[in-house]
């Protein structure tokens, strides 16, 4: 049985990824994670009574802390999804930002090597690369030139996990993904954002001409893809995982309001962020080439499914955006 710690796998594609695995079975898990405000345990209550699942509430930015969490679960394979992640408050301060995704990786880095971990996988995103006119796409050759505080702190982390592999031998894999939508995502993202907007009757808010470009990729199929990375990807390679499926943000937000039956009425356009990336788009042939991955969800059925997930599951979004599903974890395991 493989020991696998997995760094916020209380987050949207961090929790997705720890019910794929344990859904697999020959892996013990240790999700290790800060609960900041975007990680929401009641993603994971199903896994609580599994003996082969843990919990452990640490930031990875303290070094003490995490190294406390290597010397007592010594993992054979670290997963790292952790990060500060939303762009508008990377703008806004972007503090957290260069302290979790930065100070935090190079915490992870260090202690994975002291306690002879065998692989290490970064999770990434296509962001780094920075924007694409309006053809081409991103190779995992493209250069580097991120247009966001967030970005350009994924960047760095993305580097030193790279200088871990040259500099010391050290197995890191890295992956880069693009937009991920699904369940459990939290509702500051666009597609969680428009559904419950939608249904709650408010304005749905769209930056700019709303015709920046995004490509979408499930999250299952995204976990998937890290899976088979972590399993057979060549050390200190990076790997592009991309859905193939590029829209404009206005035609994703008019979709979820035709899916939802709901008028485009609702639709407000608001002044574009600072520094806003016009259009991503990956190239996934390595993956698909070196490691057989292709996604198997279509935009238009993924998008579906996701609606209807949330509209079954309106009580857990609804806690997110009153701020009670805090209460499960603070009785648990304490207030920051």
């Amino acid at each position: 049985m493989t020991k696998i710690l997995i760094t916020g796998g209380a987050g949207f594609i961090g929790s997705n990824f720890v019910r794929m695995l344990s859904a697999k079975g020959g892996h013990e898990l240790l999700n290790l994670d800060a609960l900041t405000y975007a990680g929401n345990l009641e993603n994971l209550t199903e896994l609580e009574a599994d003996p082969d699942y843990h919990f452990v509430r640490a930031d990875i930015s303290k070094r003490k802390a995490v190294e406390g969490v290597f010397a007592d679960f010594r993992p054979e394979v670290v997963v790292h999804f952790a990060a500060e992640s939303h762009v508008d408050r990377s703008v806004l301060d972007a503090t957290a930002f260069v302290t979790t995704n930065v100070l935090g990786t190079q915490v992870l880095l260090d202690m994975s090597r002291q306690y002879d971990v065998a692989r290490f996988v970064h999770v990434s995103t296509d962001e780094v690369y920075g924007s694409l006119g309006p053809t081409g796409l991103f190779t995992e050759e493209s250069p580097l030139q991120p247009n966001s505080p967030y970005s350009a702190s994924k960047t760095g982390s993305d580097l030193l996990v790279r200088a871990a592999h040259h500099t010391h031998g050290f197995d890191t894999v890295i992956t880069r993904c693009s937009n991920n939508y699904g369940p459990y995502q939290f509702p500051e993202k666009l597609i969680p954002l428009m559904i419950a907007n939608a249904l709650e009757d408010k304005s749905l808010p769209v930056y700019g001409d709303g015709k920046n470009v995004r490509d979408w990729i499930y999250v299952e199929d995204h976990c998937e893809a890290i899976a088979r990375v972590m399993t057979n990807g060549k050390a200190g390679e990076v790997y592009n995982i991309g859905g193939n499926e590029e829209r404009e943000n206005i035609w994703v937000v008019k979709k979820i309001l035709e899916i939802l039956g709901k008028s485009e009425e609702q639709i407000e356009y608001v002044k574009d962020r600072p520094g806003h990336d016009r259009r991503y788009a990956i190239d996934g042939t390595k993956i698909a080439n070196e490691l057989g991955w292709t996604p198997k969800h279509d935009f238009e059925s993924g998008l579906k499914a996701t609606v209807e997930w949330y509209l079954a599951n309106r009580e857990w979004w609804e806690r997110v955006r009153s701020g009670e599903y805090r209460e499960y974890y603070e009785e648990n395991y304490g207030a920051r």
